[in-house]
């Protein structure tokens, strides 16, 4: 690895109808502003003619790489290729509101791995419907909010949630077993920035009590789904899947545990992907880069 390599970097995700020459044009921007190509993806989507591309970069004498400057650059070039595009500093950590329920296997997951290192989240505040977990939140040095929620009091709960998220600058929302359905408008509102995380038996075993439906039908493999929210319930761009099989011998409670162990690893994957931006979003569908 050369010197450069090893300061900070910076990452230029994009897509745009597939064409000859985008490579080209942006590997010799990057060289034109003295900067060094780290890691390199693409892909090119025959189904609907789309070019996806991933670029981690590092400037060769060392210093911080210019977003400003380089964003000038990009935004020049990416107009004759009709490119959607963003720039990012590797090394930012993100504003993250976490949103829990009851449920703590999620949460704990995910401060733990922040903790150590293999998240990198600034965690500005827990939000939940509940109090239970505020000890939790407590343990990791991570302010807790208590919103409650009741058919009455939603509109007023989502619109402290929303003065949150602008006040705090907050640019990831993870729904961590977050037992509360949000609203169309809050939905908009978070668009691009909200994970949510759910057991992937959803359409077949609907409503309470799905790992005791998936025991009397013996089921052979359970998972989980982390995708962004939209406004369509549970069916947003999926980011990952976790998949794990079971047998005859296990009861409800045992099958429920597996799926908590699969809802931890889905979110926690899907969680770190959008914040290194791995994750390019193609109308439902997801392109996940290495």
């Amino acid at each position: 690895m050369t010197a450069s390599a090893q300061g900070p970097r910076a990452v230029l995700l994009l897509s745009c109808p597939d064409a000859p020459g985008i490579v080209h044009a942006v590997t010799g921007l990057l060289a034109d502003e003295g900067c060094t190509i780290v890691q390199s993806h693409q892909f090119g989507s025959a189904s609907t003619g789309t070019f996806y591309l991933r670029v981690e970069f590092a400037r060769v004498d060392g210093d911080r790489p210019d977003l400003d400057r380089l964003g000038a650059g990009v935004a020049t070039l990416a107009e004759p290729f009709g490119m959607t595009w963003s720039l990012a500093d590797t090394g930012h950590r993100p504003r993250t509101v976490i949103m829990v329920s009851r449920f703590a296997h999620c949460l704990n997951d995910l401060l733990f791995r922040n903790s150590i290192g293999e998240l990198a989240l600034d965690v500005v505040a827990v939000v939940s419907n509940h109090p239970d977990l505020e000890r939790l939140a407590d343990g990791f040095g991570v302010p807790f909010r208590h919103i409650p929620v009741t058919r009455e009091t939603k509109p007023a709960a989502e619109a402290e949630l929303l003065d949150l998220v602008h006040d705090q600058g907050v640019e990831l929302v993870v729904l961590a077993r977050y037992m509360q359905i949000l609203s169309d408008d809050a939905c908009k509102a978070l668009q691009g920035r909200a994970i949510n995380i759910h057991h992937s038996m959803l359409p077949s075993f609907k409503g309470a009590r799905p790992y005791h439906q998936a025991h009397e039908r013996g089921v052979k493999f359970i998972g989980a789904t982390a995708h962004y929210v939209t406004a369509d319930l549970d069916e947003g761009p999926i980011i990952e899947q976790e998949l794990l099989r079971v047998d005859h011998s296990l009861s409800p409670e045992q099958l429920a545990a597996r799926g908590r162990e699969a809802e931890r690893l889905a979110l926690a994957r899907a969680v770190r992907w959008h914040s290194e931006h791995r994750i390019a979003v193609s109308g439902n569908r997801t392109v996940v880069f290495p």
